[in-house]
């Protein structure tokens, strides 16, 4: 069994290039992203985005009515 060999510093670097070009290619490989389905994916977001704004807003009128009924307890 032959001994291990302590790869050169330009060894490194070639394997480094290397494995950066294959990760590149693999990317530049992958096809692009349907308009509809982005467009669909942007509307699926948006509605999302919306619902939460909606909750977080009832969430809100919910705390700010115990903080009156709070109020007004300590008022009487």
């Amino acid at each position: 069994m032959p001994s291990f060999k302590n790869p050169s510093f330009q060894d490194r670097v070639a394997s480094a290039a290397q494995a950066k070009k294959r990760a590149l290619d693999q990317l530049l490989a992958k096809p692009p992203i349907d308009p509809a389905i982005l467009a669909e994916r942007k509307a699926a977001q948006a509605a999302r985005d919306e619902a939460q704004a909606k909750a977080r807003e009832e969430k809100k009128a919910a705390r700010d009515a115990r903080y009156a009924a709070r109020k007004s307890r300590a008022r009487r």
